[in-house]
Formats: C-alpha cells, sequence, structure tokens
C-alpha cells in the first residue's frame, strides 16, 4: 500500500491539495451556489455552536495546532493557543503537550518548532513537549500527531485552538477516529463579533463545509488513496 499523500515543506495552496483536493473543492463551490448558499449556512451554525464551548477534561495529551509564522515568530493567534494550552498544562489536565505544524509560507524553521521554543521559555520541561513539525494544514497535523498517539498507546487528545477553528477541527479529528475534546484559546483574536471575527467565520464555514463534501465525495468513488488521507 503506498503511502498517503502529504503536501512538502512550504506547500503552496495548489500543493496542498492532494488527490481529489481540486475535484472536491470545485464540487463544494457548485453545492454551495447550487442550493443557494444553504450548506454555507449549516456549516455556519456548526462552526459558532463550536465556538461557544468548552470540553476541557483529562486526557492523554494537549495538541495545540499550528498555525503560520510571520518573520519565524508566532503570531498573536499562536501566542493564544500555545498559552491556554499551558494553562490546561499547569491544571494538571494532561503530562504533555503536543505542538503541531510543520515550515509553512517563508519560514525557516516549524510552526512546532516555534511554539516549543515559546513554551520552553514559559518554563515548560522540555521532556513535557511533543512535535508534531511535518504538517501543512490541519488535516496533516491530526493525521501525523494519531500516528504519534498510536505508536505510544495514549488515546485521548485535549485539542486547542482559536474558537473559529475548533469545529473543523473536531470533524477532521473524529474522522480520522481520535477521541478529542475541545478548548478554545478565547484570548485570540479577531475579537468576538468583530467584522474580522465573522470573516473567519465565514471562512471557516466553507472550509467545513469542503471537508465534508470531499470525504462524501472519496466514499462516492470508493477512492482508497483519497480515504487513506482522511480517515
Amino acid at each position: 500500500m503506498s503511502k498517503p499523500f502529504h503536501a512538502p515543506p512550504h506547500a503552496s495552496f495548489l500543493q496542498k491539495l492532494g488527490p481529489g483536493g481540486a475535484a472536491s473543492l470545485g464540487l463544494a463551490l457548485l453545492s454551495c451556489f447550487g442550493l443557494v448558499g444553504l450548506p454555507w449556512a449549516y456549516r455556519l451554525a456548526q462552526v459558532l455552536r463550536g465556538a461557544s464551548g468548552d470540553e476541557a477534561a483529562p486526557a492523554d495529551a494537549i495538541l495545540v495546532l499550528g498555525r503560520r509564522l510571520e518573520a519565524d515568530q508566532p503570531t498573536r493567534v499562536f501566542l493564544a493557543r500555545l498559552a491556554h494550552a499551558e494553562r490546561l498544562w499547569r491544571s494538571g489536565l494532561a503530562p504533555r503537550i503536543f505542538v503541531a505544524g510543520g515550515a509553512t509560507g517563508a519560514s525557516v524553521r516549524s510552526e512546532a518548532e516555534a511554539g516549543r521554543d515559546w513554551l520552553v521559555a514559559r518554563g515548560v520541561p522540555l521532556e513535557a513537549i511533543l512535535l508534531e513539525g511535518r504538517s501543512q494544514h490541519t488535516l496533516e497535523n491530526l493525521f501525523n500527531v494519531r500516528a504519534e498517539m498510536r505508536d505510544a498507546g495514549w488515546s485521548t487528545l485535549l485539542m486547542v485552538s482559536d474558537s473559529l477553528h475548533l469545529a473543523r477541527a473536531q470533524a477532521t479529528a473524529q474522522g480520522l477516529g481520535l477521541a478529542v475534546r475541545c478548548s478554545p484559546a478565547l484570548e485570540a483574536p479577531p475579537a468576538r463579533g468583530s467584522a474580522g471575527w465573522w470573516r473567519r467565520a465565514a471562512s471557516e464555514a466553507f472550509l467545513l463545509h469542503w471537508y465534508h463534501t470531499g470525504m462524501l465525495y472519496s466514499r462516492l468513488i470508493r477512492s482508497q488513496r483519497q480515504l487513506e488521507r482522511v480517515t
């Protein structure tokens, strides 16, 4: 069996698509326009519901999902995610923190390395931090972390991201068979209810619709190569 597709470091948008990506994107766009936005509105409601809850509970590991760096440094959004993960770790909800994210954009170092350095500077022991430094997007974050979890015999994750990202991240994790609970980094910008917040919500709603469209498309055409990436 061939290895599932993984985008190369610093991948462009087209490189990230992978097998079936362009077709599922086209289907997602067509279904949104053809059904006068109803699929998008349905997913928007899911994004907003996902942004309002906190499921913090004991787990084998806390997972911080990566975010593209700027000038090789964490952005305010990524810093908010890391700070929330640190608080959860200090409260004793998990003995370790996974930091996920490869080298994206123009960055020299990976998102995971930048996150580790920030956590260590805050006093988190190096041995309590695990890195997933190969991925280019959320699906690959979770796919690679799942492999490491299975190798270590761990089963539960407490997943941290900014609130509007969590609905898509949770759907992706569940598609991969991961047992996850979600805890939002509420201090991450943009401010709740602002124009930027609603733009991000609208974008996440379409990305969530695209994810589900891709899952359905892969199953309908019975593409083992595509399903290996998402299940």
